[in-house]
């Protein structure tokens, strides 16, 4: 365990966590409510530093990240662990594990920085991914992979959930060159009721990230009924225009797990009236996710329609972008595609 880098000491021992909006005002011998950040006699420490619950190498384009060096490998890693309890958590079983188990270990291959750039550098990745369950739970040990990462050449991006305090955020910018925010619904209450969460802060962070320079791509997972109606489309849709049009907005298909296993499984055509919605709103990428052979899969110049880089699934199947933009009409293409 390492001490945490995001906390300030209150009278008799007791501690308050910066790293996020949650503020976990923790006594000696507790936890926060991530249960990854325990109170030993006055100094926070972080449990899971350096604790590897997954480490997988992975097409880029299951992060998803579209407009990130497409095609390309990106070593992905994560500790147990979340600073949300979403009910419908499909990585439920690493992220709650703290939670559940309540061990006074946190369970996890013991890697150093250096060593997980190390596997990336093997692996041949353009990218290290801080993923699977949230970052910011993790943050000083990605912080220090990203420094690790800068001086061999390798970069990093972050898929996360969004609720962190602006300065954690601030501190990785600098090695980070993109990040998904999983914004998961336009409705205070929603993340309220199924995520434990605020929504606020996840817009703050949004709009941080690109004022300081990461490439951002948002992702919304469909939850028939609860999040999915056309005016609540609509707000989310003209936020990210104010944010940046350019912003890819991933729209997924839910289907049911964890404790939400009422729910049936989104249909394609939401998918698709959701995506439509984001183009009549004036986003220049709306993106079909968990429907494999969907022509949303494809980046399409805003332009001229063409397809520019064609997927299915994970895969890349055809790049046809010359220098960043259409082959056929010469429009741009936002992205980082070098």
């Amino acid at each position: 365990m390492r001490e945490a880098r995001y906390y300030e000491r209150r009278d008799e021992l007791v501690v308050r966590c910066r790293l996020c909006p949650h503020g976990c005002v923790i006594k000696p011998g507790r936890r926060g409510v991530c249960k990854v950040r325990e109170n030993s006699d006055g100094v926070l420490y972080a449990l899971n530093y350096g604790r590897a619950i997954a480490v997988h190498h992975d097409p880029i384009e299951k992060k998803p990240l579209f407009h990130v060096l497409p095609g390309s490998i990106s070593t992905s890693v994560a500790t147990a662990g979340c600073n949300l309890s979403c009910a419908h958590c499909q990585n439920h079983d690493i992220s709650q594990y703290p939670v559940r188990a309540l061990l006074s270990e946190i369970p996890g291959r013991r890697l150093e920085p250096e060593e997980v750039v190390a596997e990336a550098v093997r692996a041949r990745a353009a990218t290290i991914s801080f993923t699977y369950t949230e970052p910011t739970i993790f943050m000083e040990w990605a912080q220090d992979i990203a420094a690790a990462a800068a001086g061999r050449g390798v970069r990093c991006v972050s898929v996360t959930n969004g609720f962190s305090s602006p300065e954690p955020v601030r501190d990785l910018a600098p090695n980070l060159l993109g990040a998904n925010v999983d914004l998961k619904a336009f409705d205070d209450r929603f993340y309220a009721e199924t995520c434990g969460a605020r929504l606020q802060p996840v817009l703050d962070t949004i709009r941080l990230l690109r004022e300081l320079g990461v490439w951002v791509e948002v992702t919304t997972l469909l939850i028939p009924g609860l999040n999915d109606g056309d005016e609540e489309l609509t707000r989310l849709a003209d936020f990210l225009i104010s944010v940046d049009p350019a912003m890819p907005w991933h729209l997924s298909r839910f289907h049911p797990d964890n404790q939400m296993l009422d729910r049936s499984p989104t249909p394609v055509s939401s998918i698709r009236r959701a995506r439509e919605i984001g183009r009549r709103a004036g986003l220049r990428f709306v993106y079909s996710g968990n429907v494999w052979g969907d022509e949303g899969e494809h980046t399409r110049c805003p332009a001229c329609q063409a397809v520019v880089i064609e997927r299915y699934g994970f895969s890349v199947r055809s790049n046809r972008l010359s220098g960043g933009k259409c082959p056929e009409c010469g429009e741009g293409i936002e992205g980082i595609w070098d």
